[in-house]
C-alpha cells in the first residue's frame, strides 16, 4: 500500500482560533490512507491542538515568529526545512500574505502546488491613519502572495476579494468552514445536565465564542449586555475564548458590576456541550471571513444575533439575525428579546443540506489534493 500523500499547512500556532479549528475538522474526518496532515508553525510553545496533531501522526515543525527583525534567521530556517524535506509537493497557507516567505522558498525548491487560503476579511472601518500606514506592507505582499500561489483558497466570496482581489474572483475555490454537524445537535437531556454542571439552571444564557482581540468587538458585546441584564437580571453572558484584549475587557465588566453575571470559560475542548446550553449566540464582530463559530452556533438551533457585516454565505437556519453596528446597544436588545421565547431547533439537516458538514467536504478535499498531482 502506498504512503499517504503529506500536505504541509502553514499556521501561526495551533490554538482554537476559527480556521485552526476548521482545519481541525477536516484532519479528523479525511482518509488518512490517502492524506496526512503536517504543520509548519511560527511559535516556540505547544498548541491546543499538538497533541491531537501528533496522535492522528501528524507531525509539527517549529519556525521562528515572523517579525521584521527575524527575517533573515527565517528565511535560512525555510531553506534548511525545504532542503530537508523534500517530500512535500503541497503546501497549503492559512496565514493569508505572511505565508509569501516560506512560498517564495518553496518554489526555488521545486514544490508544485502552493494553496493559499483567505480565512478573513481584515476590513476595520475605524482604523487609525497609522494603522492604516502599518497596512501597507501586508497589502503589497499579499499582492505578492498572488504570484507566487497555484490556488486561491477561501472561506467566502467577501474573505477571496480581499485577499486575491475581484479580478481574480473566477478564480476563487471554496472550501467550506464545515463541521460534524451531528456533534452539535441539540439534546435536551445533555443541556440540562451541563447547566447544572455550571449552576446555570433556571438562567438566560447568552454566548459568544470568539479571540479576545478587536475584531470581534468585545467591548461593545459587553454594552449590549449590559443593557440587556438591567432588563432581565436573570440573565448571564458566557465567554469562550481567550487573547490578549481579555484582561481590559475583565476590567470592563468588574467596573460595571457585571463580575458575577459575565462568565469566562477560557478555550473549551467540549464546545458541542457549551452550544447546548445557551440561549441565544451573539456575534457583533467588525469583520468575519466566515466564522466557524457561527455555523457550530446554528447547527446547535441556537437564534443567532449577529452583525450586518458578516457575509450573509453564512445564513444558513431562519433563526439568523443581523442588526448594525451603527445601531445603538438597544436595538441590539431588542432583537435578543424577540429571541427569548425560541427553542433550540433541530437544524442538523439544515447544515447537512447548506453543505457544511465535514464529512462529504473532506472527501472532495481529499480528491482535489489527489488530482493536483495525477
Amino acid at each position: 500500500m502506498s504512503e499517504p500523500i503529506r500536505i504541509l499547512n502553514l499556521f501561526t500556532i495551533m490554538n482554537r482560533g476559527g480556521a485552526e479549528t476548521m482545519v481541525m475538522n477536516y484532519y479528523r474526518a479525511i482518509d488518512k490512507s490517502k492524506i496526512q496532515f503536517d504543520f509548519m508553525v511560527h511559535r516556540q510553545e505547544r498548541g491546543a491542538y499538538d497533541d491531537e496533531i501528533e496522535a492522528m501522526g501528524g507531525r509539527i515543525f517549529r519556525m521562528c515568529p515572523i517579525y521584521p527583525q527575524n527575517l533573515f534567521r527565517y528565511q535560512q530556517m525555510l531553506k534548511e526545512f525545504f532542503d530537508n524535506h523534500p517530500e512535500y509537493q503541497i503546501l497549503h497557507s492559512h496565514m493569508s500574505e505572511l505565508g509569501y516567505f516560506a512560498f517564495k522558498e518553496a518554489i526555488k525548491h521545486g514544490v508544485p502546488v502552493r494553496i493559499c487560503h483567505a480565512h478573513n476579511t481584515p476590513v476595520f472601518s475605524s482604523e487609525t491613519a497609522i494603522e492604516k500606514l502599518k497596512r501597507i506592507p501586508r497589502e503589497l505582499l499579499a499582492r505578492q502572495m498572488r504570484k507566487l500561489s497555484t490556488d486561491y483558497f477561501t472561506c467566502s466570496q467577501i474573505a477571496g476579494e480581499w485577499l486575491f482581489g475581484k479580478k481574480n474572483s473566477k478564480k476563487l475555490i471554496f472550501m467550506r468552514n464545515a463541521i460534524d454537524a451531528q456533534a452539535f445537535a441539540y439534546n435536551e437531556t445533555k443541556a440540562l445536565r451541563v447547566k447544572a454542571d455550571l449552576d446555570w439552571t433556571d438562567k438566560f444564557i447568552i454566548g459568544h465564542v470568539g479571540r479576545f482581540c478587536p475584531q470581534k468587538n468585545h467591548n461593545f458585546l459587553i454594552d449590549i449586555f449590559k443593557v440587556f441584564h438591567s432588563k432581565y437580571p436573570n440573565s448571564i453572558l458566557a465567554l469562550v475564548g481567550s487573547g490578549e484584549l481579555q484582561g481590559k475587557i475583565q476590567e470592563k465588566v468588574k467596573n460595571m458590576g457585571l463580575d458575577k453575571d459575565v462568565c469566562f470559560l477560557g478555550n473549551r475542548a467540549d464546545m458541542p456541550n457549551i452550544y447546548q446550553v445557551f440561549d441565544v449566540f451573539l456575534f457583533p464582530s467588525f469583520y468575519e471571513g466566515l466564522p466557524v463559530s457561527l455555523i457550530e452556533a446554528q447547527a446547535s438551533g441556537l437564534p443567532c444575533v449577529i452583525s450586518d457585516t458578516i457575509s450573509d454565505q453564512t445564513r444558513l437556519t431562519s433563526a439568523y439575525y443581523p442588526v448594525s453596528l451603527k445601531e445603538k446597544p438597544e436595538q441590539w436588545v431588542a432583537q435578543l428579546e424577540k429571541c427569548m421565547e425560541m427553542q433550540h431547533a433541530d437544524t442538523t439537516a439544515m447544515i447537512k443540506e447548506a453543505g457544511f458538514d465535514i464529512y462529504n467536504n473532506a472527501k472532495w478535499l481529499t480528491n482535489f489534493y489527489l488530482n493536483k498531482l495525477s
